[in-house]
């Protein structure tokens, strides 16, 4: 149980190692100027009116991302080089590794979703444990290094395209569709992929960017904090502390500068609708092509789903139904209706619209199952026998997922309470939460 209380703005003397000083931060959720008390390791404060959370400070804000990352980087490294699964099915012998499966997809003229695969499982978590390390090291050994502000914002930005806990998801849904055919063992890497995954959220949840900020700033000797809120202040879209609004640059985290993202609502709508397009050959054409010596089956994701319900893997049909159909749709209709509210007239109230936001934003990334489960069998079946090849839906797919995340993380949600002229521009006192 945690427990919550209002405390006072004390002196950056008196407060632990690690601490945050009493500031006021911006809420990037709905826009309300919150007075955060101090903060000290183990504690976290959320805004009063739409709950974000705001400000979190590890329990050992320096020893635990650095233990994570490490670890996450060295586990990386044997998933990568060891054997992912063994598949024995009559004459055909493979053995599986990741680069295998991005050498294969490379080889068939499918370099686009190799592409996709290699960033979203190797590229992206890579650079971003490379980067959490090289700023948290400075900030042990209490070192600016070159580019910390740049590595910092770019970390931040890559924790939205990891996808390590996706894709084992994705073998496990392969994994029940292959085994009736084949037997299978799994090496190393895959029960290391698990590892990973939890690893990668739990460094991901231990990067809290505005404490970096804020400790990249004192080994400048400069203070953050004591800019307070005011009629000449603006709150960074991505530090959230207090800047001057005269100026473009923020002088703490070294963003643009802007009330509001520039062009939120045109920028997330031309990604919609680039979506909605693509989602129309997406459904339509196939994309599994299974080439066996006696039949040619091209499937679409509808006759996928459909053929494992009617096969008796209800749980696999509800899985690829739920990814690939329900959260894309899903999605679409959510992001209409945000970016309906934030331009014209609120269609429920600015709290619920941001519980819907957040939600969206949280749960596109898992439509990238379906492609994954398509790389792998394709990894797999690979003979004359049986040979799975990715069809033009793929592309057109992992399009769709692609674009409505950028759309998603390109609208400010703080147009929904501009909108429906609730947003209190007064001061509010914000709780501070034991973790």
């Amino acid at each position: 149980m945690t427990q919550s209380s209002t405390i006072s703005a004390q002196s950056a003397t008196d407060i632990p190692a690690g601490s945050i000083p009493s500031h006021h931060v911006g809420c990037p959720r709905c826009g309300l100027s919150v007075a955060i008390p101090t903060i000290v390791p183990g504690d976290q404060a959320q805004c009063p009116r739409c709950h974000q959370y705001l400000v979190r400070v590890e329990k050992y804000p320096l020893d635990t991302p650095l233990a994570y990352a490490s670890a996450a980087l060295i586990i990386m490294i044997i998933v990568y080089t060891q054997l992912y699964m063994i598949v024995d099915m009559f004459t055909l012998h493979v053995d599986l590794t990741l680069p295998y499966m991005l050498s294969s997809l490379a080889q068939q003229d499918y370099s686009f979703l190799a592409e996709v695969m290699f960033l979203l499982t190797f590229g992206s978590p890579l650079l971003f444990l490379i980067l959490c390390l090289y700023v948290y090291i400075g900030l042990y050994y209490q070192r600016v290094l070159p580019g910390m502000l740049y590595a910092t914002r770019t970390l931040v930005r890559l924790r939205h395209w990891i996808m390590v806990d996706v894709f084992f998801i994705a073998t496990l849904v392969a994994y029940i569709k292959i085994i009736s055919r084949a037997q299978i063992h799994f090496g190393l890497a895959f029960w290391l992929m698990m590892v990973l995954a939890i690893l990668l959220i739990r460094t991901s949840q231990g990067v809290p960017e505005h404490w970096i900020f804020y400790q990249i700033q004192t080994l400048t000797g400069n203070d953050p904090t004591i800019i307070k809120h005011s009629d000449n202040t603006i709150s960074c879209n991505y530090c959230l502390f207090e800047q001057p609004n005269s100026q473009n640059i923020c002088n703490v985290c070294g963003s643009f500068l802007s009330k509001r993202k520039p062009l939120s609502l045109r920028i997330s709508m031309a990604f919609l609708l680039s979506a909605i397009i693509l989602y129309i050959p997406a459904n339509l054409m196939p994309i599994m092509i299974t080439r066996a010596p006696n039949s040619n089956l091209a499937s679409t994701i509808l006759d996928g789903i459909e053929y494992m319900w009617n096969d008796g893997d209800v749980l696999i049909a509800v899985v690829i139904f739920s990814a690939s159909m329900a959260i894309p749709i899903m999605k679409i209709i959510s992001m209409l209706v945000l970016l309906y509210s934030a331009a014209y007239k609120p269609l429920i109230s600015p709290a619920r619209l941001t519980i819907l936001y957040r939600i969206t934003e949280s749960i596109g990334r898992w439509s990238m199952i379906d492609i994954f489960v398509v790389i792998i069998l394709m990894s797999v079946f690979t003979s004359p026998l049986a040979k799975v090849t990715p069809g033009a839906a793929s592309i057109y797919f992992c399009g769709v997922v692609i674009l409505t995340m950028i759309s998603a993380l390109s609208f400010d949600s703080r147009l929904l309470w501009d909108e429906a002229k609730e947003a209190d521009h007064s001061d509010s006192c914000c709780t501070r939460h034991s973790s």
